[in-house]
């Protein structure tokens, strides 16, 4: 179990990591979901299409 006073886990009221290096980090992250999503798109794909009708349907039955 990590120590959550670990340096390799920055908190919240860490000054010394920039807000550049913050988006860096997050822009990262979000690539490897998608790749990660693409990829099992790919392996599953009766699974992802249902997941997309589903997505599809609540998109349509969301109200702004």
């Amino acid at each position: 179990m990590p120590d959550p006073e670990s340096p390799e886990r920055p908190t919240q009221d860490a000054p010394d990591e920039s807000d550049a290096a913050r988006r860096r980090r997050r822009a990262q992250f979000l690539r490897e979901l998608a790749e990660a999503r693409e990829l099992r798109a790919r392996v599953q794909p009766r699974r992802a299409k249902a997941a997309r009708l589903r997505h599809a349907l609540r998109m349509r039955t969301f109200r702004w």
